[in-house]
């Protein structure tokens, strides 16, 4: 592969990411603009999920048919698109619709890019680390969305986040479209009875569907968190919008570090214990964040505190469940990581939706959301080790086919 390849990679997932974490700092001021309530702005983000879900539905098998590259250019088209919709959206009910274009097109980077990274990395082990550096690093740059979010909501308003992220947008598309070599070597015919074989095959493995539904959850919660968390800091713990940032920033910074190290992490627990420890230190911080709402609601630096433990948790068990997940069915990795994709975009907007709908300024109600995606996790852990591609006590043996 090129030199510039990884970068390529990179900057699509930061065009498809940052979306969120620097929109989130304008949601007070935009439900002033729009006039509707806190709910309603928060559905922005469960709008682009439900797109993202039924993008990510398609890609997986079109990029297994007709190769990577034809599929990142066409799914980064539609996600610059619908990033400039926002920018220039005059009504909520537009915004919404743009939002939900914007998710249609981010799925395609989401999807085919760790697919990307397993044609042209096969080494297991590898693959992993690839994806915990990678994690890390657009995670930083994610880390600094919500600042730069907040400085560019102070400057010129909401509008202008939109704005940073339809340019960002843009100019993915463009280097891809130059630039983006393809990394499928075979392709198969696109046929429908045989996507749907393959959807029941995946759909009926009870390990791969485990191993999917982890970290989604994992990452459903965090989203509900954050969603709000613009409300929570500002509204319940009386916070300026800037204190707010930090506290922001302060959580995927914790997230985006543990990435970065995910490599000497997995060398020193081993894949087993990554997930076991990941899992177990997530459930127990997102316990820690309930005990907070209730007996100390007005603790911004607490409910900070338990957040980040909940996200550094899920940073060391991530990167070796999704690197796992995509060797259950080698021969269909492209649909694979639609399925994973499709099943988190899906639980991102169902627990987005939901916390719209409950959150009410009490930070025990999303709490509470946290916790009960993390249980849900742990129960899933012991049939996730007794498969055979987390068996193993060390990285080798546990990645290897």
């Amino acid at each position: 592969m090129p030199r510039y390849f990884l970068p390529l990679l990179i900057l699509s997932l930061i065009a498809c990411c940052i979306e969120v974490d620097i929109s989130v700092p304008s949601f007070p001021d935009m439900g002033r603009y729009f006039h509707v309530e806190d709910g309603i702005i928060q559905m922005t983000i469960a709008y682009n999920f439900l797109g993202f879900c039924l993008g990510a539905a398609t890609y997986g098998p079109l990029s297994d048919a007709y190769g990577r590259r034809p599929v990142m250019i066409w799914g980064n088209a539609i996600l610059a698109i619908g990033a400039l919709a926002c920018a220039l959206a005059p009504s909520i009910p537009l915004l919404l619709w743009s939002r939900f274009i914007q998710g249609i097109g981010a799925a395609a980077s989401a999807v085919v890019v760790f697919a990307m990274i397993a044609d042209a990395y096969p080494v297991k082990e590898r693959a992993a680390s690839l994806i915990g550096a990678m994690n890390g690093i657009f995670t930083i740059i994610m880390a600094a969305a919500p600042l730069a979010g907040g400085f560019i909501n102070e400057a010129v308003g909401w509008r202008g986040n939109y704005s940073i992220v339809a340019f960002i947008c843009i100019l993915s598309w463009l280097f891809l479209a130059f630039f983006l070599p393809e990394t499928k070597s075979a392709f198969e015919p696109f046929r429908l009875k045989k996507i749907q074989k393959d959807y029941r095959q995946l759909l009926i493995s009870v390990p791969f569907i485990s191993a999917s539904v982890v970290p989604s959850l994992s990452y459903a919660g965090y989203l509900a968190f954050i969603t709000q968390a613009s409300f929570l800091y500002t509204g319940t713990y009386e916070l300026t919008l800037m204190s707010y940032v930090l506290h922001q920033c302060v959580i995927i910074l914790v997230f985006s570090m543990t990435s970065l190290l995910s490599s000497s992490i997995i060398q020193k627990l081993g894949v087993r214990g990554c997930i076991t420890y990941g899992a177990s230190l997530s459930g127990l911080s997102a316990l820690g964040m309930v005990f907070v709402s209730l007996l100390a609601p007005k603790s911004s630096y607490l409910m900070t505190f338990f957040m980040s433990l909940v996200g550094l948790g899920g940073a060391i068990s991530y990167p070796v469940i999704f690197a796992g997940s995509l060797e259950f069915f080698p021969a269909i990795k492209g649909t694979a990581s639609t399925v994973i994709m499709s099943m988190r975009s899906f639980l991102c907007f169902a627990f987005v939706a939901l916390t719209s709908y409950m959150y009410n300024g009490n930070p025990l109600r999303v709490a509470l959301i946290v916790l009960s995606g993390n249980i849900i996790c742990l129960t899933l852990i012991p049939k996730l080790l007794r498969s055979n591609q987390f068996s193993g006590s060390s990285p080798e043996s546990s990645l290897r086919n």
